[in-house]
């Protein structure tokens, strides 16, 4: 009798010790959308499209909300330059798109950065609390050691302004693919936009989402199985799709990064937001 006992409290012991870490926080999940680039050329979004084809597309970040936390994927554009080169219709920043959600731009958190082009890291300094999350690849490969572009993809304003960041102890490099930078957001290598983008999962209130920005740009990626056009490897590119499609919970739940449509198959709460649920 005593030995099954011990044995019993040791099974249990051995349970308590193996049992469940915590359950990862469940977010909330926007695409917020804060100007549209009209008549984009739609051969420089998918491989092969049709060079006469054109087509607008949304301009967008998307806003992770959980109790404690308020978490970005990408920053959008701010600088006067691109606004006077892109001439985008219906622009406000990205920290005004917030505002509206009554997100204060000093209270994110967290910035996960897919990648350095302009449209996605211009941003970053409108978000002065905010820890940014990029590969260390890719940090490494268009930051030179003065903060000046080490190849071209990197705007130098946008170069200069990471460096800083760094230099303030706000840039964390992520080493590789599959990573957990935060309870229940996880980054993935491997779409080959640029020398080492990155796209994220986070755990939703239905399901596993995946916001794939640029190294996904629009449904008829997925729909069509076509490879964005401007990646430095189209095969890796369609991995990482495939790959997409195994990591979210359903395919509706791949969020690509320029697609309008977004805001038509997740028409709520609607005004430029659309919840991914």
């Amino acid at each position: 009798m005593r030995r099954r006992a011990a044995l019993a409290l040791g099974a249990a012991l051995v349970a308590s010790c193996r049992g469940p870490h915590p359950a990862a926080p469940v977010y909330d999940v926007d695409a917020v959308r804060y100007a549209t680039i009209v008549g984009f050329p739609a051969r420089a979004l998918v491989a092969g499209a049709d060079s006469a084809r054109r087509q607008d597309i949304a301009m967008m970040v998307w806003l992770l909300r959980a109790p404690g936390r308020t978490v970005l994927v990408d920053a959008g554009f701010h600088r006067d330059k691109f606004v006077r080169q892109w001439k985008p219709a219906d622009y406000r920043t990205p920290a005004t798109a917030l505002a509206a959600l009554g997100v204060d731009s000093a209270a994110v958190t967290d910035v996960v950065l897919s990648h350095v082009h302009w449209d996605h890291a211009d941003g970053l300094d409108l978000f002065p609390n905010a820890r940014v999350w990029i590969q260390r690849a890719e940090y490494e490969y268009y930051v030179a050691p003065d903060g000046t572009p080490a190849h071209p993809g990197i705007d130098a304003d946008d170069a200069a302004m990471l460096h800083a960041l760094r230099g303030a102890g706000r840039v964390m490099l992520v080493d590789g693919d599959a990573r957990e930078i935060l309870p229940g957001i996880a980054v993935y290598t491997g779409g080959r936009h640029t020398y080492a983008s990155q796209y994220a999962t986070v755990r939703t209130h239905a399901g596993t989402a995946v916001i794939a920005s640029d190294n996904c740009y629009l449904y008829e990626n997925l729909d069509r199985r076509r490879p964005i056009a401007q990646t430095f490897d189209s095969l890796s590119n369609l991995a990482a799709q495939d790959r997409m499609k195994t990591l979210a919970s359903s395919a509706r739940l791949i969020v690509p990064g320029h697609d309008p449509a977004v805001f038509a198959r997740f028409p709520s709460p609607g005004n430029g937001v659309a919840r991914i649920r």
